[in-house]
């Protein structure tokens, strides 16, 4: 079963590893949904997010890049 947006640690393990020298602190919400919506692995809506899902999604990635 493929990614939703549910799914941020998840999201957040597979940007860590496709985008380990992206400043995942100073990013645009604009550049993180093209990201997460051309993983692979993503088979959710593209039009389901929304912005606290975003931030969501980049907490995790901030936290699984400590």
């Amino acid at each position: 079963m493929g990614l939703r947006w549910s799914d941020t640690y998840d999201i957040a393990i597979e940007l860590e590893e496709r985008y380990p020298n992206e400043d995942n602190v100073n990013l645009r919400f604009t550049d993180l949904h093209k990201w997460v919506t051309s993983l692979p692995d993503f088979e959710d809506d593209p039009q389901g997010s929304n912005e606290s899902i975003l931030e969501a999604i980049q907490m995790a990635w901030i936290e699984e890049r400590e």
